[in-house]
């Protein structure tokens, strides 16, 4: 007879199954989204359906453990299990079910071993708990993921946009504004204006508000970081803001933003 969960924790997520096996196999967000509660990940294996992972909680004296993820795509299901370090033997299982074109219920079961009887309620309220703030997260990345991939938008053409005189534009700075259908910031990066686009070329992530420190902002989802001046990558995984854009000065003297 196998063992009963310590806890079960159920909702719906407003985002489709392939939006969330993409967000399961994504183990590089861990310690970017979730800092709150990872506070390092280093990959040890990946594979089309899994990976397997060294990890370490923010949690006060918090030891290493080994967590290894495997999808059952079939089954529509998947394991979360502690393999090694902290927790070994700890299996928590999620069953997915499509709810609409962008929905789909969840149902965790958390399986933890050795937990007496006394405290299984609290160990039970805490997991559930810690994956209701991990999928709050999740579902807010999943969200704007997937309006990423629905915009598509083209390389920008068209004529500059005008952003107005230099008094009237260092007083709104920084600002968003939409550059032929693609959002695109504009900021002061030590004395010198830029603009960039918004959105993270890896998978979508905000780039609306980030810091520019040294002259580059970092992606809050996954640590991409990119030179705002040029639009390169500044942390050598090739990945550059595209298209990329520059503030200049037109006819009359006054800013706008043109695509390069």
């Amino acid at each position: 007879m196998s063992p009963a969960p310590i806890a079960v924790y159920r909702r719906t997520i407003t985002a489709s199954v392939s939006r969330i096996w993409e967000n399961v196999l994504d183990w590089e967000h861990l310690p970017w989204l979730h800092r709150s509660t990872f506070r390092s990940v280093t990959l040890l294996t990946a594979h089309a359906d899994g990976w397997r992972a060294a990890a370490t909680l923010q949690t006060p004296g918090a030891r290493e453990f080994v967590i290894d993820v495997a999808l059952e795509r079939d089954a529509l299901r998947y394991h979360s299990r502690t393999v090694a370090g902290a927790g070994t033997g700890t299996d928590i299982v999620t069953q997915l079910e499509p709810a609409g074109p962008h929905a789909t219920r969840i149902i965790v079961e958390f399986f933890v071993p050795g937990v007496a009887a006394a405290h299984a309620d609290a160990v039970g309220a805490g997991y559930a708990q810690l994956y209701a703030r991990l999928w709050d997260e999740d579902e807010g990345m999943m969200v704007r993921r997937q309006r990423v991939l629905d915009a598509r938008p083209a390389r920008v053409v068209g004529a500059p946009v005008p952003l107005g005189d230099d008094a009237t534009l260092r007083a709104r700075l920084p600002l968003l504004v939409d550059v032929h259908g693609i959002r695109v910031r504009v900021a002061d990066a030590g004395g010198r204006l830029v603009a960039f686009a918004a959105t993270c070329p890896h998978l979508g992530g905000p780039l609306d508000d980030t810091p520019i420190e040294n002259g580059c902002v970092t992606c809050p989802w996954h640590g991409y970081r990119f030179d705002v001046a040029t639009g390169d990558s500044a942390d050598g995984r090739g990945l550059c803001i595209e298209p990329a854009f520059h503030v200049a000065r037109d006819a009359r003297g006054a800013w706008v933003v043109v695509a390069r």
